[in-house]
């Protein structure tokens, strides 16, 4: 018989909240503000705070805080505007700090 298996999905840390799927990882290569950071296409069940223009290790960008939806524990970011040309890519999209999120379902 075979086994039926979910999508993998990344929870918040503290509260096992889903936040985002493996399968809309993007990169694994990025830095965030503790440690690795991964970049992902969409997140579920956050909240996104207030826009700023933060300088990044790749140039000028605005950014807003994400939080869990549920316990609000800042989990990472997501890209508004990406200023340099070369950055554009990241509009739009997800940075979950690795030390924030915890694998289910795998």
């Amino acid at each position: 018989m075979a086994e039926v298996v979910g999508p993998r999905i990344y929870s918040c840390y503290n509260c096992r909240n889903h936040v985002c799927l493996h399968d809309d990882i993007i990169s694994k290569a990025f830095q965030g503000r503790h440690g690795r950071a991964f970049l992902f296409s969409h997140a579920m069940n956050i909240v996104v705070g207030p826009k700023e223009d933060r300088q990044l290790m790749t140039g000028l960008h605005t950014v807003a805080d994400i939080y869990c939806g549920d316990c609000r524990e800042v989990l990472g970011w997501k890209y508004e505007r990406a200023y340099e040309e070369t950055q554009k890519y990241k509009e739009g999209k997800f940075i979950f700090e690795k030390s924030k999120i915890t694998k289910e379902n795998w």
